[in-house]
């Protein structure tokens, strides 16, 4: 018990164990008999009038009791029950050519003397299914090739065979086999297809080729320079001269095709703004709109 406590419950019991006072009424008030004087002083707390118990305080909630601080103590040293695992969700890797070897390889849309071949990475799953160039519905190829200008109107992926004779277009892709996307190939199985893409290039002599992603022409750029391309290095659009493909001085001398590097139309690609992919790929529509009109102008001309 506090020292206080002690006091004060002494102080009770004296108070109440003492011999009352004799009466003082003689037949008139004595009032300096009312006045209050107490005999007893209490160190913390004065006894109310109205109240025989003192008034005792509540001891502090906010101090912090030895045992409740040696609760806390050992509950911080309580191994918390391990919470059920979680499915581990298997990441996206590299998938050898027997998990989609059921799947058929996407055939080409070449012809000699194109304007441009668009060069894409391999084919989905769905375009593998379907047999037709960027299938998927969320892929933007041929929203782009419209906008672009590429294309005099939006063409349908079941039109890809048409694109030679309608609009002097090409398709191939860097690497055949189908895979459900791009990282599950290599880099060094798209390395390796690159001489294969030049062969292509060499064969047909397209004036230009788009290549639609980045990452198809990192794999160029690493196979003809020896090293991998520097960040400052990079650039859509056109590149320099001496980055044409196909270019070859065995036999009939050929400069080789034009090369543009265009972004990716996977749903997927979300790296740039929609405006920022219209800007693209409208430099290389505004200038396949002028070779079109000029070759038909040559057509004119040699008919007249």
């Amino acid at each position: 018990m506090d020292i206080k406590d002690e006091e004060l419950e002494e102080a009770i019991l004296v108070s109440a164990d003492a011999e009352p006072a004799p009466p003082s009424f003689r037949g008139r008030l004595n009032m300096a008999n009312f006045a209050f004087s107490p005999k007893l002083k209490i160190k913390s707390e004065s006894l109310s009038p109205s109240r025989r118990s003192p008034r005792i305080s509540l001891p502090d909630t906010n101090q912090k009791s030895p045992l409740s601080k040696s609760k806390r103590k050992s509950s911080t040293h309580l191994t918390p029950s391990p919470s059920p695992k979680k499915k581990a969700r298997s990441p996206s890797g590299y998938a050898p050519p027997e998990v989609y070897a059921h799947l058929p390889e996407l055939q080409d849309v070449l012809a000699p003397n194109l304007i441009c071949v668009f060069i894409g990475l391999n084919p989905g799953i769905a375009t593998a299914t379907q047999g037709h160039a960027y299938a998927h519905p969320s892929n933007l190829f041929w929203k782009l090739l419209h906008s672009s200008g590429c294309t005099t109107r939006r063409c349908a992926p079941e039109e890809d065979g048409d694109l030679p004779r309608l609009f002097s277009l090409g398709n191939t892709n860097i690497v055949a086999r189908p895979t459900r996307n791009g990282s599950e190939l290599s880099k060094g199985e798209m390395d390796a297809s690159v001489h294969i893409l030049e062969e292509k290039i060499r064969k047909y002599k397209p004036e230009a080729v788009c290549i639609v992603g980045k990452s198809i022409w990192e794999s160029i750029w690493r196979v003809k320079h020896g090293r991998k391309i520097k960040k400052e290095e990079f650039r859509y659009g056109w590149q320099d001269e001496e980055d044409n493909m196909g270019n070859t001085d065995d036999g009939e001398k050929w400069e080789g095709a034009k090369v543009f590097v265009a972004c990716s139309t996977s749903g997927l690609a979300a790296s740039l703004l929609p405006a920022e992919k219209e800007k693209i790929w409208r430099e290389l529509g505004v200038w396949v709109e002028q070779r079109r009109n000029e070759r038909a102008d040559a057509q004119v001309g040699q008919g007249s």
